[in-house]
C-alpha cells in the first residue's frame, strides 16, 4: 500500500513535471520522499501501532465462568512447496500458543471450556484455517472435543459473524477473544456489531524498529497497520450507508 501510493505519487509528479508546473512537480517529489523516508525509518509506524495496541499491552486476568469459550481468529495458512502439507501461517503461533494456555488455564478451574477456531480457505491451499489450527492445537494437548472449527468465514468480518451464531448456540457465558495486539481493534469493533462482548487478550506485539535509514520491514508493517485502520473507517461507512446488517444487542440472539 505504502509503496503503491509513493509509485502513484512519483507518476503524477513526474508527469506535472513533463507539462512544465515544475513547481507542484517538485512539491510532489518532497511529499514523496517524506512518505518514504517516515514509513521506513519508524516514526510512522510506531505512531499508527502504538496507537492499535496500546489498550492491549496488559492482558487481563480472567474471570472464567461456567461455560467459556476461547475464539481463536486466523491468521492465513501456508502451502508447503515441495511437500504440499498445509500448515499454519507464520502469524498464527502466537495465537494458538495463546488459546492454549488460556484453555489449560480454564480448564484448571473445573469449569467447560471450548476453543473455536475460526477461518476458512481464504489462500485457497486446499484446506480451511479451522481444520489446520484444530491439528495444531491438538498436537499440543487440546482434546479435539472441546475444539469447534468454524470453517467458513473469508475475512474477520465473516469471523465475527459467523461465530456470533456458534456462540449463541453454546450460551457462553464468558468469551475470550485470541487475535494478534495489531488486529484486535478491529475485530472488537466486527464482534460488537454482532452482540459479542469478549475479552480480548493480545497472542503477539508489533513494533517499529527506529532507523537513520529505510527498513522494508517498517514498510511493511506500516502497511499492516493501515489495513486495520482501513477496516475500522470501512465498517463506518458502511453502517453510515445502511449497507451492514442491522447491529446486534449484546446477549441477542
Amino acid at each position: 500500500m505504502v509503496i503503491i501510493t509513493l509509485l502513484l505519487l512519483l507518476t503524477i509528479a513526474t508527469a506535472f513535471t513533463a507539462i512544465k508546473w515544475r513547481r507542484t512537480g517538485m512539491s510532489l517529489f518532497a511529499l514523496s520522499g517524506f512518505i518514504f523516508l517516515a514509513a521506513g525509518c519508524g516514526f510512522v509506524p510506531a505512531h499508527l501501532l502504538d496507537d492499535l495496541q496500546s489498550t492491549y499491552d496488559t492482558k487481563p486476568v480472567i474471570r472464567w465462568g461456567e461455560n467459556n469459550a476461547i475464539v481463536l481468529l486466523g491468521a492465513g495458512t501456508e502451502k508447503i512447496a515441495n511437500t504440499n502439507a498445509i500448515e499454519p501461517g507464520m502469524f498464527s503461533f502466537g495465537r494458538l500458543f495463546e488459546s492454549a494456555m488460556l484453555y489449560k488455564d480454564c480448564k484448571e478451574t473445573g469449569a467447560k471450556c471450548k476453543i473455536i477456531v475460526s477461518g476458512g480457505d481464504a489462500r485457497h491451499n486446499g484446506e480451511d484455517e479451522a481444520t489446520v489450527y484444530l491439528k495444531s492445537l491438538v498436537q499440543l494437548g487440546i482434546s479435539k472435543a472441546d475444539i469447534i472449527p468454524e470453517t467458513n468465514s473469508m475475512n474477520t468480518w465473516q469471523n465475527a459473524q459467523f461465530t456470533s451464531a456458534i456462540l449463541n448456540e453454546k450460551e457462553a457465558d464468558q468469551v475470550v477473544l485470541v487475535s494478534s495486539g495489531i488486529h484486535l481493534r478491529r475485530s472488537l469493533i466486527y464482534f460488537r456489531h454482532f452482540g459479542v462482548v469478549p475479552v480480548p487478550i493480545r497472542a503477539d506485539y508489533l513494533d517499529a524498529i527506529p532507523s537513520t535509514l529505510p527498513l522494508s520491514y517498517n514498510l511493511a508493517i506500516t502497511d499492516f497497520a493501515l489495513h486495520e485502520y482501513i477496516g475500522v473507517v470501512r465498517y463506518h461507512v458502511y453502517n453510515a450507508m445502511g449497507w451492514n446488517p442491522k447491529r446486534t444487542k449484546p446477549g441477542q440472539a
